[in-house]
Order: structure tokens, then C-alpha cells, then sequence
């Protein structure tokens, strides 16, 4: 069995939830990439030496610049003759692309999946991960969105795959580059920091929750995550979201600082290896899942423990 995986990057550097994605697909079987962009010739060699690869499908052109679904779509329905899986991050970019690809390919798309159990069987969860569904797909062309949680990442050094220019079908004429607002920020990325800090709707304000989680997170070294509900109410950008409908993250460490533990956010962050809950209600969801709980009024438990630190 033959996979296409979708390579994600950004200024010329791969995302590491393409080596979940890679570690997926290799149960499956050969694994192929899929570079697209423009000038990606640095990405198309980093891809190159991701363990397991066979050969890297670069479309380099102006077409292929910012990685506009309607225009990736098709190039990598036209690489599927020749494959049997497309595979990509449970991620915006694999969320964007991978129906695209199923619609035109006219199968159904796998989504959000676990595990892997066979060339047909896919474990995934549904219900906001309350209960975990083995489904088995009979279409002939599999596309499969993979949750990078639940996936080692592959080992980036050691690969020696062929990169293969290809040509595409060009620009769809569907939709263009308007701009992109992207934050800068010196702490660690989201989904691949290995401790986090969230914060939820009890930190009362936008100045407050920076006034607060900041200081801890900068004091581990840690990403800064929130709640849906603290980001609905503006005390956070929308980037910094954590659960069902925002990003699944698995830290070695996560800290959830005011947050309630509604099923959402639970589905986001469960997996995390250690978790740790600061919150007044001793009946909050979260104490069920956490593994360190801390009762008490956050807004004195935070500086202390950031002083502490």
C-alpha cells in the first residue's frame, strides 16, 4: 500500500505534526510526501530525511505559494493514481486540504484518527473523545486525517528518500492570497511544547490573564494555552485555544489555571502526561482528570507559586 503524506511548513521549516503524520502512514505502508510551495527546495531536502521516506513529490511554483487548499487539493488528487492513501495532520492545513481531497477523489475521509489497525480499520474517538469507534472503510483510495497526539513523531535525521520535482495543475482560480496576521512570539509553538499553561474564563479580563499566566509560563519555559471560553470572551487570540474545537496538545506537563474542565476542553488535553489544576470549585470537572489538583483562589495560588518557582 502506497500513502501520500502532506508536508506541512512554514518559512522554510517542517511542522512537526508531519512526523506524526509520516509515523501513521509507514503502518500502512510505502510512504511518499507531498511538498508544495514556493522556493521549497530546503523543505523538500528536510523531508528527504525523515526516516521511512521513499520519495518526496515537490511541486514548487506561484501556484503553490501559500498552500491554498483549492490549489493543493487537485495536485494531490493527480499524485493519488498512483497511491492508495492520502494522509495528513489532524491540523487547519489537514482539516483544509484533506476533504478537498476526499470530495474529488469522491470516497469518504477518515477524520481525527488514533490508531491503525489494519490497510482498512482506523480507531478514532467520537464525542468529544467519550467513546473511541473502530470504523472500517471499503472505498478504494483511503484519506485519513491523523490526531499527531497519538502518533511518535519520526525520526527527521536519518531518512534518505528521493525528492522528484512534479508538475501540478497550477492555480484553481478559486481563491487567493489576501494577507496573513501571524503572532510573534518567543515562547514555544502549541502543539509541540512540552509544558503548558492555560488559562480559563475565571482569570476575569484580558489584562489579568496576561497579568497572571505570563509570568508562570515564562518562568517554565512553557507555551501559553486557553480555554474556548476565554478566548470567546477576548482574553485570548484565537491561536492560543485548547480542546475539541482548537488544538489537541499532549505536554509532558500541562497546567490548567481557572479552567472548569467542560468536555471541549477536556477532549484537547487529556492526553498530556502530567496535569495540573489551580481552581476554587473542588467540584470542577478538571480535579477528574488531573493528576496534581490545587484548590484555592488562583489569583493568590499563581503569583505564589510563579514567586516560588
Amino acid at each position: 500500500m502506497k500513502c501520500l503524506v502532506l508536508v506541512e511548513h512554514e518559512g522554510g521549516q517542517l511542522k512537526d505534526a508531519t512526523l506524526s503524520a509520516v509515523t501513521a502512514a509507514a503502518q500502512l505502508g510505502e510512504v511518499h510526501l507531498l511538498v508544495a510551495g514556493e522556493g521549497v527546495g530546503a523543505v523538500a531536502e528536510q523531508a528527504a530525511k525523515i526516516a521511512g521516506v521513499g520519495k518526496v513529490h515537490v511541486a514548487d511554483g506561484a501556484a503553490y505559494a501559500h498552500q491554498l487548499a483549492e490549489n493543493v487539493a487537485p495536485l494531490a488528487v493527480q499524485l493519488m493514481e498512483g497511491h492508495d492513501a492520502f494522509v495528513a495532520a489532524a491540523t487547519t492545513t489537514g482539516k483544509n486540504v484533506a476533504p478537498r481531497v476526499a470530495a474529488l477523489l469522491d470516497v469518504m475521509q477518515v477524520s481525527d484518527v488514533i490508531g491503525i489497525e489494519g490497510e482498512d480499520r482506523f480507531v478514532r474517538p467520537i464525542y468529544a473523545g467519550n467513546a473511541i469507534a473502530t470504523v472500517r472503510s471499503a472505498d478504494p483510495k483511503k484519506v485519513l486525517t491523523v490526531r499527531g497526539t497519538a502518533f511518535e513523531k519520526a525520526d527527521h535525521r536519518v531518512g534518505n528518500g528521493i525528492v522528484e520535482p512534479v508538475a501540478g495543475p497550477g492555480d484553481s482560480g478559486l481563491s487567493s492570497f489576501v494577507g496573513a496576521e501571524i503572532a510573534a512570539s518567543e515562547r514555544p509553538e502549541l502543539t509541540s511544547a512540552k509544558i503548558i499553561v492555560s488559562g480559563g474564563r475565571a482569570l476575569g479580563s484580558s489584562e489579568q490573564f496576561h497579568q497572571y499566566i505570563d509570568p508562570l509560563a515564562d518562568k517554565l519555559g512553557a507555551a501559553v494555552g486557553a480555554s474556548r471560553a476565554a478566548v470567546d470572551a477576548g482574553y485570548a487570540p484565537n491561536d492560543y485555544q485548547v480542546g475539541q474545537t482548537g488544538k489537541i496538545v499532549a505536554p509532558e506537563v500541562y497546567i490548567a489555571v481557572g479552567i472548569s474542565g467542560a468536555i471541549q476542553h477536556l477532549a484537547g488535553m487529556k492526553d498530556s502526561k502530567l496535569i495540573v489544576a489551580i481552581n476554587k470549585d473542588e467540584d470542577a470537572p478538571i480535579f477528574q482528570v488531573a493528576d496534581l489538583g490545587l484548590v484555592g483562589d488562583l489569583f493568590k495560588l499563581v503569583p505564589e507559586l510563579t514567586e516560588k518557582l
